[in-house]
């Protein structure tokens, strides 16, 4: 097969896809095929992407197919898919369920992933699900596409929705965190450049350090929590308010609202 990769959908996340197994050494750019039907949104892939063949159909019996258009356009974009015959599918389609996609796909292996808005600069988190007849090989795949633009792990379809209401949505949290912060640093005294340039590099700072430490959150929160001083009292102020809890109820009712998608 000549073609290794083909992604169906040139937005954002199947751009982020392909810049990623191209940074990554896991498909030459000749052997990546990127299906898109707006004519303006080629252009700008052939720009970015020299030797990546863009094109407006399906090609014939790759190695494996990403469907990454919005929800609406999975059932045009599966049955242009199922007639290539790809040797698999990968959907990273919201809502999307794999019993679907395996409808119009027939005997193809399905494969069904949540990635979130980091992959984009390359630190994603993926939960990948395989269908009924995707195999090891399938998930090897899948997987090695994913990994590109950051974590993956792997769980059942019906997890599918607690990720989203964890990883999916997660971004939308810390951003508003991040959001609220700017305004405290402003509130406390800070011009606003001063308290967004503190604040971007306290998240990733703290990120890194809840990653690289091999620590737990609690344990990296108490250390850096010292009795009477002034974290503590800005922790107490936090629990006062109930914000722990206001975040296990935004996870829940995200979830819960990937289910209902997912029933419509």
């Amino acid at each position: 097969m000549s073609t290794k990769l083909v992604v169906v959908g040139g937005g954002k996340m199947g751009e982020a896809l392909v810049s990623g197994v191209l940074r990554a050494r896991w498909a030459r750019a000749r052997d990546i095929t990127v299906v898109e039907p707006v004519e303006a949104r080629r252009a700008q892939l052939r720009a970015a992407h020299a030797d990546v063949v863009i094109a407006t159909e399906v090609p014939a019996r790759s190695e494996g197919a990403v469907i990454a258009v919005k929800p609406v356009d999975v059932p045009d974009a599966a049955a242009a898919v199922a007639a290539a015959k790809p040797k698999r599918v990968l959907s990273i389609a919201a809502g999307v369920t794999l019993g679907q996609l395996e409808r119009v796909l027939g005997d193809i292996p399905v494969l069904r992933a949540m990635p979130n808005t980091p992959a984009l600069v390359g630190a994603g988190a993926a939960a990948l699900a395989p269908g009924s007849t995707a195999g090891p090989a399938d998930m090897q795949w899948a997987e090695g596409v994913l990994s590109s633009v950051g974590l993956v792990v792997r769980v059942t379809e019906k997890m599918l929705d607690a990720v989203t209401g964890l990883s999916g949505s997660g971004p939308a949290y810390v951003f508003l965190v991040a959001e609220a912060l700017v305004d405290a640093g402003v509130a406390a005294g800070l011009d606003r450049d001063t308290s967004a340039a503190l604040t971007r590099q306290t998240l990733l700072g703290s990120a890194r350090l809840l990653d690289e430490s091999g620590d737990l959150p609690e344990a990296l929160r108490a250390a850096v929590t010292s009795p009477g001083g002034t974290t503590a009292a800005g922790l107490r102020v936090l629990e006062q308010r109930a914000v722990r809890a206001a975040f296990l109820d935004a996870v829940v009712a995200a979830t819960e609202r990937s289910r209902e998608l997912g029933r419509s």
